[in-house]
């Protein structure tokens, strides 16, 4: 059964949106309460960058950055790429493979309407993307 992303995959989602003017100290603060890995960054409800775990681990805790002052805006991964809603799952998941994605914003005429994450997919989509990678190894 073919599923897309959205319904399929991510539906009414709380999403986690944050100004880059917010510190990297608030954003891991929300992260953690709301037990989520990224924070989508926000400028007049435009999708400007999204900060996630990784980010916090590389680009601040490993290069000794301050997290009470630095700015996820100078720490975020800018102009992300997304995908729409209708797209397939397994493309979705496809993408997120082959560009080393763990989170993937959905935008619906450019309004932020979900985030996909890794974890989201059902185990039928990850066994398709293995199933693939065999493919093309045994060519």
């Amino acid at each position: 059964m073919l599923r897309c992303v959205v319904p399929d995959v991510v539906t009414n989602q709380d999403l986690l949106t944050l100004p880059a003017t917010a510190t990297v100290e608030e954003a891991a603060r929300r992260m953690t309460e709301r037990r989520v890995r990224s924070v989508l960054v926000v400028e007049d409800e435009r999708l400007i960058g999204i900060f996630t775990g990784t980010d916090l681990i590389e680009r601040v805790v490993a290069t000794g950055v301050n997290a009470r002052v630095t700015c996820i805006g100078e720490v975020m991964s800018a102009d992300p790429q997304t995908i729409g809603p209708d797209v397939p799952a397994i493309e979705a998941l496809r993408m997120m493979q082959a560009c080393g994605f763990r989170h993937l914003p959905v935008l619906h005429e450019g309004r932020l309407v979900a985030v996909l994450s890794r974890r989201d997919f059902a185990r039928e989509e990850e066994q398709e993307l293995e199933r693939e990678e065999r493919l093309w190894e045994e060519m």
